[in-house]
């Protein structure tokens, strides 16, 4: 109930923020993009999208004689026009409410709380990353998953440290979703979708909303204000401590929209290979990543 009213009160929102604004602007003038902050951002190992050689506008995958798991691809995006919305809304969300709640949560709040909160929305996601890691066939992060859970549980103060990720133990988090799991079983993106607050996605990877709400604990707490109250402070306390990467991803790129449409795809791509070379099923063989068999069929 809570989120239907959240998703009509965005597209009631719409209007405004699609008119022509001055404040929205990052660098030299260009709008900047926010993505996602609710959940850890891919951002900071996505392509830098400066680099221009690093994408091919077309709608064709590039091979360049790389190593195999190094292929740029692209993704459809027919709904651009609606797209382009959903990013200038997202764009005037980060900039006019997300980064000054930020701002002003990160000069009261001093780090090592922030970095707990972080570390706490984090253990209280082990029920859907565990879930990924089994239908991904992927044992052993799941043995290592759940023995971060039980550590961080009992000797990190119910989460609120990670001793688990400390030199002595060194259990790895296992960052992956549904999303990833259906494309590690060769589901491809099919188009791109910006969602308004939630960033950019695809028909495929929009199954991780399963992740982030039904096998999210929080998401059960009632009255539900309470839980949407949780929500927006995962969101500020997230962005508290990536001021800035944002504004330096996108700022000198020539279309910041193209630029994250890129990055994301090239990064989710990255992301499946990675996990499919962890599947019992998947890691020995030699084909191409499942959007690379996508975009052979297409053509």
């Amino acid at each position: 109930m809570k989120h239907s009213l959240c998703l009509v009160a965005i597209f009631a929102w719409l209007a405004l923020f699609c008119a022509p604004a001055s404040g929205a602007v990052s660098g030299d003038g260009k709008t900047a993009y926010a993505a996602n902050t609710a959940a850890e951002p891919a951002m900071a190992q996505m392509p830098d999208p400066t680099d221009e050689s690093a994408y091919d506008d077309d709608d064709d995958y590039d091979y360049d004689d790389e190593p195999f798991g190094e292929e740029r691809v692209t993704i459809s995006d027919p709904l651009e026009p609606v797209n382009r919305i959903a990013h200038v809304f997202n764009d005037r969300m980060y900039f006019w409410v997300l980064k000054p709640a930020a701002v002003v949560y990160k000069a009261v709040a001093p780090e090592p709380v922030r970095i707990s909160v972080k570390n706490l929305h984090s253990h209280l996601g082990y029920p859907a990353r565990f879930l990924s890691c089994l239908l991904q066939t992927d044992f052993t992060g799941a043995a290592e998953e759940t023995g971060r859970f039980v550590i961080n549980t009992l000797w990190g103060i119910g989460g609120l440290m990670d001793p688990a990720a400390g030199k002595n133990i060194n259990l790895e988090k296992q960052d992956t979703d549904l999303g990833e799991t259906l494309g590690v079983y060769g589901v491809g993106h099919g188009f791109y979708i910006v969602w308004p607050v939630f960033g950019p996605s695809s028909p495929r990877d929009s199954a991780s909303f399963i992740d982030e709400y039904l096998l999210y604990p929080p998401f059960y707490i009632r009255p539900w204000y309470a839980s949407t109250a949780l929500t927006a402070l995962e969101y500020v306390n997230s962005a508290s401590l990536r001021i800035g990467e944002y504004e330096s991803l996108v700022g000198a790129a020539i279309d910041p929209y193209v630029a994250m449409r890129n990055a994301y795809v090239q990064y989710r791509m990255k992301s499946v290979q990675a996990r499919q070379a962890r599947s019992l099923l998947f890691k020995e063989e030699t084909a191409g990543p499942p959007e690379v068999k996508e975009a052979e069929d297409e053509n």
